[in-house]
């Protein structure tokens, strides 16, 4: 054990047994018997008649009933595809768990193409009719559920056509995507004398040490080109995959199906874009440049962007310390937060260390309602990932409130995914600010958040703006390795502003980020969720009673309402011009700050 991991403590490694056993557990078998099973009595019983059933003197409740069963099986599969998918993340590398992953994608896959029919049939309800069933209360619960799906009928294809579509997704995408997962887990980078994996080369981009940060990001710019081709590969074909997917469900723009799955309309997207786009100079090109004169230089290189500032100690968070102050700062909004985020902790519900192999970043998975999330981390110890500790968790307890809703209610739209996350952050953020003992501490924490904001809200609508640059020449011919790194660059000088060298090496740096590749446009959710905190968070340190309980509603409420109904209650609208820069002024307040400080 080296002395940062004796530093940190004992890391928690998560408990899946609350899923299954292990892969070779008969639990694992018979469950897989039973969705199949189940999956075919289910379209023997309702294929072709679901018009005929809601027409019925009881059509209300027997829908209902059939809601329900196709409810259970998908929360069988759910729970299959959950348990695989986090045995794989524990070590993308390992050749068993890969197999076991892909064996289990492609019998969940054949088992669902049953069920496929029922949401295209449901579709094709007469509105009338279903209105009518409405009356029976049991498929009235159900009514956002339904509204949702109705929302794809414009999208539709015929039904032969989507299960060609959700059968060779094992092929295609799924295919590409683990390509890109165990290509990139299986990258060695050499910094000094060592081989690091991803993400511990990644942490030391945050060296104090300028030499180290150079040497590592020098070395991941000789791993990415080292598997450049395949990249740009990849890249090339899910982004043609998705060329041909919207062509054929008729969608115009090449992030309106990520717009749809949001529950979000592409001109509250746009004017989001647009908002911090326009505050580029003062939120970002003006951040780093008081950086670059912190750190004594005119210009910083790509590998200073988030280098810490001189003052900054070196003391490492350990994992019991860190577990507190997300807790205490959790406690001190709500005390049944601090309770449901505490579960996390007693009962193994987090898989901290690094390890070789291991899926990097960190997410939470919320599995199914009838189990519960697990949180993955590459915890090492750096206010950041206190920081990303206390995001997760956020997640975590948004999920676990929003189970109530049942397995089709509960997943949230990704632009109110992160309200929870963000918030969680800025809870732990400003519990840690009010405790800074000297001005320095404050100096140095403030810069933290900034950096964290920047990286939340500019970096990713760079992100978001290189995606769409990228899919967009795409329709018109393959992309060279030369070209998307042309993009990227042209991107990052934008928003990173002349402060920032974008020097040699810098034009891989697109080659790593999982979102491209697994969930196209997913990047502006964090700006959006960024923003919409901002805003809340200002609510909440207005209100005078009541804010918990108001906000206890948007977690519970999960998938079943949009963003202008979850955010009435609070008195801010995203629709509004002025709602997305009341957001980026907290970050420009923030940076405010820190010029008086330097000018002091």
């Amino acid at each position: 054990m080296s002395p940062d991991s004796q530093k940190l403590g004992a890391l928690p490694e998560w408990n899946l047994s609350d899923l299954y056993p292990g892969m070779d557990a008969g639990e694992v078998k018979e469950d897989l018997g039973r969705a199949a099973a189940d999956a075919e009595a289910f379209e023997r019983a309702y294929k072709g008649r679901l018009a005929e059933i809601l027409a019925g003197s009881d059509g209300g409740n027997e829908l209902a009933a059939a809601i329900r069963r196709f409810e259970a099986i998908e929360e069988i599969l759910g729970r299959l595809m959950s348990f695989a998918g986090l045995v794989y993340a524990e070590n993308t590398t390992d050749p068993v768990r890969a197999k076991f992953h892909g064996d289990l994608q492609d019998r969940l896959t054949t088992i669902s193409t049953k069920l496929l029919f029922f949401a295209l049939e449901l579709n094709r309800l007469d509105d009338a009719a279903l209105d009518a069933g409405m009356q029976a209360p049991a498929l009235a619960a159900y009514r956002p559920w339904l509204e949702d799906l109705r929302l794809e009928r414009p999208h539709q294809l015929e039904d032969r056509i989507e299960q060609l579509f959700h059968e060779k997704s094992v092929t295609g995408r799924g295919a590409w995507n683990r390509l890109f997962d165990e290509t990139l887990s299986s990258l060695r980078f050499k910094v000094g004398d060592q081989e690091l994996t991803l993400e511990p080369t990644l942490h030391q981009m945050v060296s104090p040490d300028e030499n180290r940060r150079k040497q590592a990001a020098d070395a991941l710019a000789e791993g990415f080109r080292s598997e450049l081709r395949t990249f740009s590969l990849i890249t090339n074909v899910l982004a043609k995959d998705k060329s041909i997917s919207d062509q054929w469900r008729g969608f115009t723009d090449v992030a309106d199906a990520r717009h749809l799955a949001n529950r979000v309309e592409r001109e509250v997207v746009d004017a989001l874009v647009s908002a911090v786009q326009d505050a580029y100079p003062r939120l970002s090109h003006r951040y780093y440049a008081i950086k670059a004169r912190w750190l004594g230089k005119e210009q910083l290189e790509h590998w200073d962007r988030n280098a810490p500032l001189p003052e900054t100690s070196d003391h490492l968070v350990g994992w019991d310390e860190a577990r507190d102050t997300v807790l205490s700062a959790y406690g001190q909004f709500s005390p049944e937060m601090a309770a449901i985020a505490r579960r996390f902790f007693d009962q193994n519900w987090i898989d901290a260390p690094t390890r070789p192999g291991k899926a990097p970043g960190a997410f939470a998975h919320p599995t199914v309602p009838s189990v519960h999330p697990y949180v993955l981390l590459n915890y090492q110890g750096r206010t950041r990932d206190v920081m990303t500790l206390a995001h997760e968790l956020g997640h975590g307890v948004h999920q676990v409130l929003a189970g109530d809703q049942g397995l089709l209610m509960a997943q949230t739209p990704l632009t109110l995914a992160e309200t929870a996350s963000v918030f969680g952050e800025m809870l732990t953020f400003r519990s840690m600010l009010n405790k800074a003992a000297t001005p320095r501490e404050r100096k140095i924490m403030l810069a933290g958040k900034v950096e964290d904001m920047l990286n939340t809200v500019v970096r990713q609508i760079a992100f978001y703006t290189f995606e769409r640059r990228v899919h967009l020449a795409r329709r018109e011919g393959e992309l060279t390795s030369e070209q998307i790194g042309e993009i990227w660059m042209g991107v990052q000088a934008e928003s990173l502003g002349p402060a920032i060298r974008l020097g040699e090496g810098y034009e891989t740096f697109w080659t790593y980020i999982p979102h491209f590749i697994h969930s196209p446009f997913y990047v502006y959710a964090y700006a959006f969720g960024d923003c919409l905190v901002n805003s809340l968070y200002a609510v909440y340190e207005k209100a005078e009673g009541g804010f918990q309980e108001k906000y206890f509603g948007l977690l519970k409420a999960g998938g079943t309402k949009r963003h202008g109904e979850l955010l009435a209650p609070f008195g801010l609208d995203a629709s509004d011009p002025g709602f997305w820069q009341m957001g980026l002024s907290v970050i420009s307040g923030l940076i405010d700050e820190l010029e008086a400080v330097e000018n002091a």
